[in-house]
């Protein structure tokens, strides 16, 4: 994204909100990003970074079983996002709803360029014209709590997988309504937007030169916006 990779923007943006610790799941050429945030300009001082290993793909959960430790409130998200998400929001919202899990959520329009038919008993009952579906879809942003992790199977898990094992054991699992910006970069549409939006706007992402360093600061965070996890899937 510019001149940076997209785990840069997402971490600044992290530390800009108060986070000081990351723990970094890591597979893929893991030892190449390792190499490039070891470097001494890439990350504000005060940020603990920890690096985890998948031998083997254990799911956008899963992963973080491979991360000791995780016995506090903590974030977990996709490497792929670039947001302007206030994470201390989303943190404040979860601890509020007493969630076990809360999702990061935006409402998003589809577009049908077809008529659209509902029938009974092979009688029509509507009919709409080129409708367009509202759906909540997830930003690929979440808050845990460490009990959460105790419903992972062994193995691989996806995320979606562990939401419904937690819903259908009673747990509360939030969904937090955000109107921040928000981009997926997994497809070239989307990362077009996310560079167009970086270019106009760099400091609504934390991207302030690394020279004067990196927005608020982490040292200076209150205890309760200190959460441990990073988990970017997918990389």
């Amino acid at each position: 994204m510019g001149d940076r990779p997209i785990l840069e923007h997402i971490i600044r943006r992290l530390a800009d909100c108060g986070v000081t610790s990351i723990d970094m799941c890591v597979g893929h050429l893991g030892e190449l990003i390792r190499l490039y945030f070891s470097q001494q300009d890439k990350l504000p001082a005060e940020l603990e970074m920890r690096w985890h290993w998948e031998d083997e793909p254990l799911g956008t959960a899963g992963a973080l079983s491979t991360v000791p430790g995780l016995d506090e409130t903590f974030i977990a998200m996709n490497g792929d996002v670039l947001t302007t998400l206030d994470y201390r929001e989303l943190i404040d919202y979860h601890r509020r709803h007493d969630a076990v899990l809360t999702v990061a959520t935006q409402s998003k329009r589809v577009d049908v360029d077809l008529g659209v038919i509902e029938t009974r008993d092979g009688l029509i009952t509507d009919y709409r014209e080129k409708p367009s579906l509202h759906y909540n879809v997830s930003m690929g942003i979440y808050v845990y709590e460490p009990r959460a992790l105790s419903y992972l199977p062994g193995g691989s898990c996806q995320f979606p997988d562990l939401v419904l094992r937690l819903v259908e054991a009673g747990e509360r699992v939030a969904a937090f309504p955000s109107t921040a910006e928000w981009y997926d970069i997994g497809t070239f549409q989307e990362y077009e937007r996310a560079l167009q939006a970086l270019e106009l706007r760099p400091t609504d992402f934390a991207m302030e030169d690394p020279d004067h360093g990196a927005g608020n600061g982490a040292a200076s965070a209150p205890a309760e916006s200190r959460v441990p996890g990073l988990r970017p899937a997918g990389t």
